[in-house]
């Protein structure tokens, strides 16, 4: 096996018995199958027929757009130094469900109550409005929650790549991934999903994936997956590009060729991932990482290393301090009502930037309580979640619907920008303690 580093996610590897799987060539290179580029030709054939060289043209128009997105992805922290008028987000997270059927020991969901609620196809069209007039180019249609579970969710990517977005993709537990359902989606227009799948065997898997509401087998889910790609082979469909991530805790991290055995034949992206500390205190290291780390701690006399990367190749690095964040000026995250946050990482939404929607206003608070009412009384489906607690309100922007523009250059995010510039993270709650691995300089040990 070879293991090469993530671009988009440090410590994380891609693995390959071949040439690594490399997403924006391949999306560049396929773009005549991308459905915002089929659709976009399709609208202007209704008014004359389009010439060979006209379509060429368009091809290549779509194919300099996807390029830009990326480049201006990868060159963020230049483009902000030059105050580049690009400024705009790159990328939306849209959570078309908050709920999830699963209650994994590595979730934010098990330590910060999150509402089980799905989104609405009203906020979702007028989402869709803002983000064709914004020609914001990637979105994710999903958070925090399993977005099969939205039953809407194949006409929400179809609405999305009518509208223009180049990137449209999702990440799946693949829970409830049937064969109807997984034609729907070879349908849709997705371009990427993800599945997260964590163990290499069934020990490790039902361990680190247990089901809320049934139990969750290792069996099911494999063939879900498995008969998602064998489908996507059959009807002869380019895209979704299909890519398997692996959480690597103690256990896990003796299950790498095992996990890429299971998937590498079929899945185009076989992924480890760094653990994230989300409030379970998971073991995620070996025994002689953990005994490298430790003599390390000893020699420098630090007491507290708290942030730390062990890649899959053996490899140890250790932040040394923390840097301004490029998700601040990268993309946003919508929640199911339209309560709007600023970062992924910001799980229970504590970081509020502003509303989309009145229900983002109103609801949010209840039906927050409505789920911890449920795990203190025990109800079924929520015996796992019993360590919850309700999330701070960190910041409480002014109780108005704004737009997503309004949002993107409003003084609450230009608050947080301005502290990052300064050199002032710290000075602000939900990014003192950030386990995202972009935001700290790395040295090897």
């Amino acid at each position: 096996m070879e293991f090469q580093d993530q671009q988009v996610s440090k410590g994380s590897s891609h693995i390959s018995k071949k040439k690594i799987f490399l997403k924006d060539e391949f999306m560049i290179e396929n773009m005549q199958y991308n459905m915002a580029f089929e659709y976009k030709l399709r609208e202007l054939e209704k008014e004359t027929k389009i010439s060979e060289f006209k379509r060429s043209e368009l091809l290549n128009e779509y194919k300099n757009k996807y390029k830009k997105y990326r480049d201006n992805w990868y060159n963020i922290n230049n483009l902000i130094a030059e105050k580049n008028s690009f400024f705009k987000p790159l990328s939306l997270d849209i959570e078309t469900a908050s709920i999830c059927d699963l209650a994994c020991p590595h979730c934010f969901r098990e330590y910060i109550v999150t509402p089980d609620k799905i989104m609405k196809e009203e906020l979702y069209l007028k989402i869709m409005k803002e983000v064709k007039d914004l020609e914001i180019p990637s979105i994710k249609l999903n958070w925090r929650g399993e977005p099969l579970l939205n039953p809407l969710l194949e006409k929400f990517i179809k609405i999305a790549k009518q509208n223009g977005v180049l990137d449209v993709s999702i990440n799946t537990n693949a829970t409830t991934l049937n064969e109807a359902k997984s034609i729907k989606i070879l349908n849709s227009g997705l371009d990427q999903i993800i599945f997260s799948f964590d163990g290499g065997t069934k020990k490790t898997y039902e361990k680190m994936r247990p089901g809320r509401f049934k139990n969750n087998q290792f069996e099911k889910i494999y063939e879900n997956i498995k008969n998602f790609c064998l489908l996507k082979k059959k009807y002869n469909k380019v895209f979704p590009i299909t890519k398997i991530q692996m959480v690597m805790t103690k256990s896990s991290r003796n299950e790498v060729k095992d996990f890429f055995d299971l998937f590498s034949e079929f899945i185009d992206d076989v992924v480890i991932t760094q653990y994230q500390e989300r409030g379970g205190k998971m073991d995620d290291l070996l025994d002689e990482q953990k005994e490298k780390l430790n003599n390390y701690k000893k020699r420098n006399n630090i007491k507290d290393l708290n942030h730390y990367i062990a890649k899959v190749n053996g490899d140890i690095l250790v932040s040394e301090d923390r840097k301004s964040c490029d998700q601040i000026y990268q993309r946003l995250m919508v929640t199911y009502n339209g309560h709007v946050g600023m970062c992924c990482h910001d799980w229970g939404a504590k970081h509020c930037i502003g509303y989309l929607d009145e229900e983002g206003i109103k609801s949010y608070d209840k039906d927050l309580t409505q789920v911890f009412n449920s795990t203190k009384s025990n109800k079924k489906g929520f015996e796992l979640l019993k360590n919850v607690k309700m999330p701070e309100k960190l910041n409480t922007p002014d109780r108005k619907i704004s737009t997503l523009k309004e949002i993107w250059h409003g003084k609450e995010l230009k608050k947080v920008r301005d502290m990052h510039l300064q050199k002032k993270i710290n000075n602000i709650e939900i990014c003192k303690n950030c386990s995202y691995k972009e935001s700290y300089h790395w040295k090897k040990i």
